[in-house]
C-alpha cells in the first residue's frame, strides 16, 4: 500500500506553531513590560536626582543667606566699633580741652589770689609802719613833759608791732569764713 501524501499538516506540526507564536508573543510581552519597568525606574531615579539637586540648591541658598548674615552682622559689629572708638577718641579730646581750659582758668585765679594777697600784704605793711610811726611820735617826749628813766626804760623794753604777714592775712581770711574754725583756734590759744 502506498501512503498518501496529505497537504494538511499534522495536530502536533500545528501545536508546535501555536506554541511558537504563543512564545514570541509572551517575549515580546515581557520585553514591553521590562522596558516599561526600566522607564519607569529611570524616572523615578531622574525624579530622585532633581529632587536631592533641588535640596542641595535650597541647602546652598540657606548657606549663602546664612554666610550674608553673618558678614552684615560682622559689618555692623565693625561699625559700631569704628563709632565706639571715635566716640571715645573725641571724649578724651574733650576731657583734654577742658583740663587745659581749667589749667588756665585756675592758673588765672591763683595767680590774681597771689597778687591780690601780695598788694594786702603791702598794705597792711604799710599800715603797721604808720602805726610804728605814730606810737614812736607818740611815745617820743615833748618838750614840756619830762619822762622819768623807768618810764624811758618800760618804752624801750616795749616791742614794736611786728608788720603782718602774709600767712596771717590768708589766716584771718579763713578765719572769718569758718565760725567754727574761730571758736577751736580760740579755745586753743586760750589753752
Amino acid at each position: 500500500m502506498a501512503t498518501r501524501k496529505t497537504t494538511r499538516k499534522s495536530e502536533l506540526a500545528r501545536a508546535g506553531e501555536h506554541l511558537k507564536t504563543a512564545a514570541k508573543e509572551v517575549g515580546t510581552a515581557v520585553s514591553h513590560k521590562i522596558e516599561t519597568m526600566g522607564d519607569r525606574v529611570s524616572a523615578s531615579v531622574t525624579n530622585a536626582k532633581k529632587k536631592v539637586l533641588k535640596r542641595r540648591d535650597q541647602a546652598q541658598r540657606k548657606i549663602g543667606s546664612l554666610v550674608k548674615k553673618a558678614e552684615a552682622q560682622v559689618a555692623k559689629a565693625q561699625a559700631q566699633l569704628s563709632k565706639a572708638g571715635a566716640a571715645a577718641e573725641r571724649a578724651v579730646m574733650s576731657a583734654e580741652r577742658k583740663l587745659e581750659a581749667t589749667k588756665r582758668r585756675t592758673g588765672k585765679k591763683l595767680a590774681s589770689l597771689q597778687a591780690s594777697a601780695e598788694r594786702k600784704v603791702r598794705a597792711l605793711q604799710k599800715a603797721a609802719g604808720k602805726q610804728a610811726s605814730a606810737a614812736k611820735k607818740a611815745a617820743a617826749p615833748t618838750k614840756g613833759s619830762a619822762k622819768t628813766p623807768a618810764a624811758k626804760k618800760s618804752a624801750a623794753k616795749k616791742p614794736v608791732a611786728a608788720p603782718p604777714t602774709a600767712k596771717k592775712a590768708v589766716a584771718k581770711k579763713a578765719a572769718a569764713k569758718k565760725p567754727a574754725a574761730k571758736k577751736t583756734a580760740a579755745k586753743k590759744t586760750a589753752g
